[in-house]
């Protein structure tokens, strides 16, 4: 993606048109973290017939997962058509809400260029410890899950889902990429693609990569994705590219979590 189209790719969530039904959360929470020094504040949606059973149920960690100014209506929705339909497992939503996404989203940058355009950036690796050793240990204790659990996010929280996918694909068992935003630091990530799949262990992950109509710099960073997932193919590891050009970055996101979303969780 161009750079002066920077804003549409890495601002808030409310700058995409959100076509969903008010969402009050089931739970919503301050969870305190040692790795980020404070709190962030977590939305859970639970699926029809949680109090009623002792099933265990996979869990979605949605990144941008605000319920006011973030993507929880618009994916909860989602989630709870597909599931109506027969098209996707039951499953708990885990929204968490952005705080500095700029900066927690992205890896560090030796692209000068890139540098200045984010100033906060490069908090990611401590966002994940967040996520993999403080919130889905929280997640676990309170409700009955299965110990599956997916990682969702579009544009900049896109270019999170990849590189954790790439660096530690153990993290989630299910990983769900909108129009990442590969674009970052002159597409470091993509270039070192190939040897990431090379030594990491991907057996019994899945992978879901979409993107639109988003100019030549975003759409060759993912396209250096998907040769390194074709010419190194990684033992265990299931993934589909799903390529949209009749999106665009405001109306990727809701057609490509439908897809992705019933693919990588079906109804069994």
């Amino acid at each position: 993606m161009h750079r002066r189209r920077f804003l549409a790719a890495t601002g808030a969530a409310t700058l995409v048109p959100v076509a969903a039904r008010a969402v009050t959360p089931d739970g919503t929470f301050m969870v305190d973290s040692r790795v980020l020094g404070g709190q962030r504040r977590i939305n859970i949606a639970l699926p029809p017939g949680y109090a009623g059973s002792k099933r265990r149920y996979p869990v979605l960690y949605l990144l941008d997962g605000g319920a006011v100014q973030e993507d929880f209506p618009k994916i909860t929705d989602i989630v709870a058509e597909a599931v109506s339909a027969g098209l996707a497992a039951p499953m708990i939503v885990v929204g968490i809400e952005g705080v500095d996404r700029k900066h927690d989203l992205t890896h560090p940058a030796t692209f000068a260029k890139d540098r200045e355009l984010l100033p906060t950036s490069g908090g990611s690796a401590t966002y994940r410890r967040f996520l993999v050793d403080e919130l889905r240990p929280w997640v676990g204790a309170r409700y009955r899950t299965s110990g599956r659990g997916g990682l969702i996010g579009e544009s900049l929280a896109g270019l999170f889902v990849v590189e954790t996918f790439l660096r530690e694909p153990r993290a989630f068992d299910a990983y769900l990429a909108a129009s990442p935003s590969l674009w970052w630091d002159d597409q470091s990530l993509s270039r070192e693609a190939s040897s990431l799949l090379a030594k990491g262990k991907f057996v019994g992950r899945r992978l879901y990569l979409s993107i639109g109509d988003e100019g030549t710099t975003m759409q060759e960073g993912v396209d250096r994705v998907v040769t390194a997932l074709r010419t190194k193919p990684s033992r265990g590891l299931v993934w589909r590219y799903d390529p949209m050009p009749q999106e665009h970055h405001a109306t990727i996101y809701d057609p490509s979590a439908r897809a992705g979303l019933a693919w990588l969780f079906p109804q069994r």
